[in-house]
């Protein structure tokens, strides 16, 4: 048994490795990179301190962008949570053909890749000629100019990324639904619960652990989002969809200021940090 202790550790190794490569070091590069700038003349680095995060403090532009981050994350995590909810529940009562069917539809939008959702979708809600505004005039409503408006934008992007995502994660919380033990939902039909209250009192409490993971990683994966924004709109219109992701990316690759941009993308981590950090403290449980 002592000969063996060490398997599990020796698998864990190519996971680690990983999380080692792909997220601790490029965490820990944009910290080292916030404190320096590029010097064209000199053709190296030069170190400049606490100036790109003073030059991003004295910047409203970067206000802006922080604000639609955060707006925009406001909106969408719960929003993705109750989508994702709603997907379970159906997924968990349907049955037979009607189940399959059900899974073909919730994994369509999953499989397709973000930049075709995006291209698909900034076609259909084209103001003139898009899909959706056919379908809304043939309900008698009047045409919405969807991405070219600075109060619309936002708005259609999180729809977007809810129905592209929405199916995935309710899988997490489907696996949660399943755990629950048909025993409590007979004891509380036996005691005259309804089904909002058997799903009230029964079903959410004991979702909490799903919930929380899905909260964070919905967190975690959009809150450096930036290519609905980047394809669909380029921040615009009027800056209304410019969050500091695509800051960032534009800072470093159109600017040519990657300290600058390094500095924005501590900014995003600390949020992140904070905005998890809350969430594990507003979903946590006992069981």
């Amino acid at each position: 048994m002592r000969k063996q202790a060490w398997i599990p550790y020796v698998l864990l190794l190519p996971a680690v490795g990983g999380l080692l490569l792909f997220k601790l070091y490029p965490m820990l590069s944009a910290v080292r990179n916030s404190l320096f700038e590029l010097n064209f003349a000199g053709g190296g680095e030069r170190f400049t301190g606490l100036a790109n995060y003073v030059a991003l403090w004295n910047d409203q532009l970067f206000w802006s962008s922080l604000k639609t981050t955060l707006v925009f994350n406001a909106i969408l995590t719960p929003v993705m949570l109750i989508a994702s909810f709603a997907l379970a529940l159906l997924l968990d009562g349907a049955v037979g053909r009607g189940k399959r069917f059900f899974q073909t539809i919730q994994f369509i939008p999953v499989a397709i890749s973000i930049p075709t959702a995006c291209v698909l979708w900034g076609i259909m809600l084209s103001p003139e000629h898009g899909v959706v505004n056919s379908l809304l005039a043939s309900f008698g409503f009047p045409a919405q100019p969807f991405l070219v408006s600075s109060s619309q934008a936002l708005l259609s992007i999180i729809g977007i990324v809810i129905w592209k995502n929405a199916g995935y994660w309710a899988l997490f919380i489907l696996a949660g639904l399943q755990e629950v033990p048909v025993s409590l939902y007979e004891a509380a039909r036996v005691d005259g619960a309804g089904t909002l209250q058997r799903l009230r009192h029964v079903t959410l409490p004991l979702l909490k652990r799903p919930f929380a993971f899905v909260a964070v990683a919905v967190t975690s994966n959009h809150l450096f989002m930036f290519s609905p924004m980047y394809i669909l709109t380029q921040g615009g219109p009027q800056n209304s969809t410019r969050t500091l992701m695509l800051e960032s990316f534009q800072n470093a690759f159109l600017y040519s200021s990657p300290g600058r941009a390094s500095a924005i993308v501590v900014v995003l981590i600390g949020c992140a940090l904070l905005l998890i950090l809350a969430q594990f403290r507003l979903l946590r449980t006992n069981h």
